[in-house]
């Protein structure tokens, strides 16, 4: 059994398209769709935003439908100055920007658990999925929707994500946390937490995030169309590949 999860239903509604044998459970005011995907066994959750929405979310899946392993696909703000809107970032470490309970704790150190970064699974079957979409671009995205956010040869980055329950949209911000996590590449709402959650349950976990603006208060990208014409086909393709692989 696979997890997946999205804050937005936008962001995964292509993917719930090929779910087959369809079953909706209602939990925590959540709706959870369990079926298949080719011959896996998946459960696909909208968690909401945020992190608290998103550790209730996966807490919820873990106990309820045992996932082997779960996988996090959603939008996120370039941290990077090299990333792009289009470009996907593979998070190996998720960091919450916004913990910080010293002088009890050092900064973005998570009380009693002795870490700062986790670390995600080192899934080599789940990234070649990503790289298999990449080379096959042009086949889920056509140029000519590419062409409406000037996405033109995406690339995938391995590295940081960092969350928080704040949208970034100021430079000043921008500026902090490259100063303060250099090797951070974006930022989202939700990774982090599910990435916690999974650590302390001993769950394997996978995050992905599209970028979709540059986190600064030159963002312009209507989300909803973005996440429902662009993001959720990334998740289609990564997906798919990788239920038909597994």
């Amino acid at each position: 059994m696979i997890g997946i999860i999205s804050a937005m239903h936008d962001e995964l509604s292509e993917l719930l398209c090929l779910l087959k044998h369809k079953k909706t459970t209602v939990l925590g005011n959540r709706e959870y769709y369990s079926g298949s995907i080719g011959c896996q066994q998946v459960v696909i959750v909208f968690s909401k935003w945020g992190k608290v929405a998103a550790a209730i979310t996966t807490t919820t899946l873990i106990n309820n439908f045992q996932p082997q392993e779960i996988i996090f696909s959603g939008v996120a703000g370039a941290i990077n100055p090299s990333l792009n809107i289009g470009d996907i970032v593979y998070g190996t470490s998720l960091v919450q920007h916004d913990m910080d309970a010293s002088p009890l704790f050092d900064k973005f150190e998570i009380p009693l658990i002795g870490k700062s970064a986790i670390f995600s699974t080192e899934n080599q079957n789940f990234y070649k999925c990503i790289k298999q979409f990449h080379r096959n671009y042009f086949k889920f995205i056509s140029k000519e929707e590419a062409a409406i956010y000037n996405i033109q040869k995406p690339k995938i980055i391995k590295g940081m994500i960092a969350s928080g329950d704040e949208f970034i949209s100021d430079t000043n911000k921008i500026e902090e946390l490259q100063k303060e996590l250099p090797s951070l590449e974006c930022v989202e709402m939700e990774g982090a937490a599910v990435a916690q959650v999974c650590h302390e349950y001993r769950i394997d976990f996978s995050i992905i995030r599209i970028i979709s603006d540059k986190a600064d208060s030159n963002a312009y990208i209507d989300f909803p169309t973005f996440t429902k014409q662009i993001a959720s086909r990334y998740a289609k393709g990564i997906i798919e590949n990788y239920c038909n692989l597994v």
